[in-house]
């Protein structure tokens, strides 16, 4: 293991899903990585110890490792290989390690020697014992937690956690590049809903608003975007986009919605969301306490509908964006005809999402995880001393 130093940390670890696999979880640390690269003034070197389900091999060169679902020798080469380095930073998300509830992530963590951080994606309102006693001792393992809302901080308060490791850093964002205009527009506003699709999303009740908004002079066209979930796709195939063109055709408006099952690539992505009139997000769930999808569309100054989950209603108050019930397309309707047809209501919301766009891009959020790195290198130094 590197001798614990009190200077800034150069050579970062990060544990995670990682591209080529499709999830939020690889994104996300695929955007750190770049993040903390970006925001470092001097050379930083990120390495990655990949979680997969079968051993994969060539993953570039900043693969440093693979963590195979329920292999304890995986486990232990990552932990040598991650303890040569600065800081290490887990990403922790329930379904992405190995055993119940991913309990093979404590394993890996008590075993890092390095200073590590990790950072806690799901924070549950009501754990099972299991999951409650996965995030203790990751606590009591860890140097640091992170958590990506203060929501998610509140609810780790009802755990025996030592509240003194916790910190806030809002997941990241994509900025818009400035040369990028956005795509050709149509003569209707769009509402855009985009992400990995599977039930859960709630784009059925985004489909049912279009009923209700048919008296427009220019009804809005429902711009969904996103292949299905891979997990989705094995296991029940494209059943979920099925229906929802077959609802969309029962309630005749299917003129009004367009699927575009996959995006090429980020700039291709961030026109279609510059084109965007306004940006819908009408999830079901009620512990949601991170969405990479409200991040991303409030850095791009997007007005935003959304269903009250926890990260929506932390992020949007004040003005930024309306929030409607779940499960309710009327309310749904409502808001978008609001947004359309009221004076000044579309420019306020754009307003208020610029003002918060800065302190979200991922170069500032790469800065706070490198000032935390620093500060747990000197106090390991100091600890040594």
């Amino acid at each position: 293991m590197r001798q614990a130093n009190q200077g800034s940390a150069s050579r970062f670890g990060m544990v995670g899903t990682y591209p080529p696999t499709e999830c939020g979880i690889a994104t996300f640390t695929s955007a750190l990585r770049g993040g903390i690269c970006e925001s470092a003034r001097d050379r930083v070197e990120c390495r990655i110890a990949r979680m997969v389900d079968e051993p994969v091999g060539d993953g570039g060169r900043e693969v440093l490792a693979e963590v195979v679902r329920g292999s304890r020798g995986s486990i232990a080469k990552a932990r040598a290989a991650l303890n040569e380095l600065d800081v290490v930073i887990v990403q922790h998300e329930y379904g992405i390690f190995g055993d119940d509830d991913g309990a093979q992530v404590v394993d890996l963590v008590e075993g890092i020697e390095a200073p590590t951080i990790v950072v806690l994606h799901t924070v549950l309102d009501d754990p099972s014992p299991n999951q409650r006693r996965i995030i203790e001792a990751l606590a009591d393992a860890t140097d640091a937690l992170v958590t990506m809302t203060r929501t998610a901080q509140r609810r780790l308060r009802d755990y025996d956690v030592d509240m003194k490791k916790v910190s806030v850093i809002p997941h990241g964002a994509h900025p818009p590049a400035p040369d990028l205009g956005p795509e050709p527009g149509t003569d209707r506003p769009t509402i855009l809903t985009w992400g990995l699709l599977g039930p859960g999303k709630g784009i059925e009740w985004g489909i049912e608003a279009l009923a209700f908004l048919r008296d427009l002079d220019v009804p809005p066209r429902y711009l969904v975007v996103g292949k299905t979930h891979p997990n989705v796709i094995e296991n029940d195939g494209e059943a979920y986009r099925e229906e929802l063109e077959a609802r969309a055709g029962e309630l005749g408006v299917s003129d009004l919605v367009e699927f575009e099952a996959d995006y090429s690539d980020r700039d291709a992505l961030q026109r279609t969301i510059e084109a965007a009139h306004l940006v819908l997000l009408p999830y079901d769930s009620v512990d949601q306490v991170t969405s990479g999808v409200l991040i991303e569309a409030v850095a791009a100054s997007k007005a935003v509908i959304s269903s009250s989950f926890p990260h929506a209603v932390e992020l949007l108050g004040g003005g930024v964006g309306l929030l409607v019930p779940r499960h309710d397309p009327e309310a749904i309707a409502d808001a978008v005809r609001r947004v359309l047809t009221e004076p000044g209501l579309h420019e306020k919301m754009v307003s208020g999402a610029a003002a918060l766009a800065p302190s979200l891009s991922w170069t500032a959020v790469g800065e706070q995880y490198r000032k935390l790195a620093t500060t747990l290198l000197t106090a390991r130094g100091e600890a040594v001393a």
